[in-house]
């Protein structure tokens, strides 16, 4: 298993990576969007910016979720990642504000339908295959690493996928048509889905800021509970996801236990808790069982 300074190595290494696919795919749509007037296009522009923005911030908090724990950060700075994670969701918020905004501009005043060039159906094709590849190597590198970073943005590139073929198409049916109406209520439709995606890390990166239980805490007390020497297993606290969870729990042991062998029944409970559910620290209190109820700790 890496090591938590490899893993973010890595990390950076694969939003750095991804950072120069953006900005490729973000100058192609800027072409593309300004030389036809389509907002639609722009907007999926914007919407690209964001993701080169993400891959900013997403190095710059991994850098600092790197840092092992000290004095102040005993727990150490995984959190910088999970609020990387939840400035995706807010630059993702600004973009959808600007998309409406545009859309509704552009129903109201009127104006002329985008001009689309064959060549520029083309050019959006090259960045769906771009940004289908980078997104699938993105997630399968969350999973990998457990990177919540990676996994907020490898689903905010898949949404960029959907959204630039929706735009693909659209920009088609407005080319044959020549209904100069499409390309607004095309980029309301981009704006709901970019508003779907932020919504989406909002919802998973909240709980890991409040400290939402990591696991059930029976799943832990199952755990504990069948190690030699341990008589009860009461408190059960955890937080965190992914990487950077902590659990902290009493166990109960017989009275006749030494301090030692006290001490010792912990180190275990703490070996098996970590390994078997996937703990990054563990601590563990112990207490005398006396006739089933908590002694002195």
């Amino acid at each position: 298993m890496n090591s938590p300074a490899e893993r973010h190595g890595q990390v950076r290494r694969i939003l750095l990576w991804v950072l120069l696919a953006n900005v490729a795919v973000i100058a192609a749509k800027l072409i593309v969007g300004l030389r036809s007037g389509s907002i639609a296009v722009l907007g999926d522009a914007a919407h690209s910016g964001v993701d080169a923005i993400n891959n900013v911030v997403g190095l710059a908090a991994m850098r600092l979720a790197a840092a092992p724990p000290d004095a102040e950060h005993p727990y150490g700075h995984g959190k910088f990642e999970t609020l990387a994670a939840l400035a995706i969701a807010a630059f993702l918020s600004v973009t959808c504000f600007e998309l409406v905004q545009s859309a509704l501009d552009r129903l109201v005043r009127g104006g002329a339908p985008p001009d689309i060039q064959p060549e520029m159906l083309v050019v959006l094709t090259a960045v769906i295959v771009v940004n289908t590849a980078v997104a699938l190597g993105e997630a399968r590198a969350s999973r990998r690493l457990s990177s919540e970073i990676l996994a907020a943005d490898a689903r905010h590139t898949a949404s960029d996928v959907l959204v630039t073929a929706g735009v693909l198409v659209g920009l088609a049916i407005t080319d044959w048509t020549g209904w100069a109406a499409a390309d607004a209520w095309l980029a309301l439709v981009v704006a709901l889905v970019v508003a779907r995606s932020g919504y989406k890390i909002f919802r998973e990166t909240v709980p890991v800021l409040v400290d939402e239980r990591a696991v059930d805490p029976r799943e832990i007390e199952g755990v504990a509970s069948r190690v030699p020497g341990v008589r009860a297993v009461t408190r059960v606290r955890s937080r965190g996801q992914s990487v950077g969870r902590f659990a902290e729990l009493t166990v109960q042991v017989a009275p006749g236990e030494t301090v030692v062998s006290g001490h010792e029944i912990a180190d275990e409970v703490e070996r098996r808790v970590a390994a078997q559910i996937g703990f990054t620290d563990v601590t563990v209190h112990v207490e005398p069982h006396v006739n089933g109820r908590n002694g002195e700790g």
